[in-house]
């Protein structure tokens, strides 16, 4: 491996633990403010970024306790995904990649890229649904509006990590024909 494709890949670690820090900071403050939201409901007015889902609460608890929980999974999974992206590089290796563990992680992204899709796709038909009820649901579009992005991505990952167990397949019978 050249050193230039070894600068490439410190990089793309960097910038992946820079991208997994937000999104724990996303999911943290969201779920702190779930957890204020229960114990103070006048708290609901300022939610993390801005967000104000007072009206929401006041119309329906179980309406603004619903939309909330897929705002919740949706940040906690990217930040899982993140997290899964970054065991997999560490135990990366660029000389010998093919190995079950890497095929697993590879899996596990796919995986978890797909659940954040249908969550997506979920929480946006309810959010339509809602919002044709009177509820004011627009703010919470920016959350998983992304929704068949991540599917088609899950796709595309999963056809490279049945790949990528091809190639360990192929490596073991290598292996034991030597």
């Amino acid at each position: 491996m050249s050193k230039r494709n070894n600068f490439v890949f410190k990089a793309l670690h960097v910038i992946a633990w820079v991208i997994f820090v937000g999104l724990c900071i996303e999911a943290g403050g969201l779920l702190v403010n779930f957890i204020f939201s229960v114990f103070k409901p006048e708290f609901v007015g300022n939610l993390y970024q801005k967000l104000d889902l007072s009206k929401m609460y006041q119309q329906s608890q179980l309406a603004f306790f619903g939309m909330y929980g897929f705002l919740l999974v949706v940040s906690i999974l990217k930040a899982m995904l993140f997290y899964i992206l970054i065991m997999l590089l560490y135990k990366l290796d660029l000389s010998n990649p093919f190995n079950s563990h890497v095929a697993n992680k590879i899996k596990s992204i796919a995986y978890y890229t797909f659940s954040i899709g249908i969550i997506s796709l979920i929480a946006t038909q309810v959010a339509k649904d809602l919002q044709q009820q009177g509820y004011e649901t627009d703010k919470l579009d920016r959350f998983w509006e992304d929704g068949q992005a991540f599917i088609l991505m899950a796709a595309v990952v999963y056809v490279i990590s049945q790949i990528f167990n091809r190639g360990v397949e192929l490596q073991n019978e290598n292996d034991l024909t030597v």
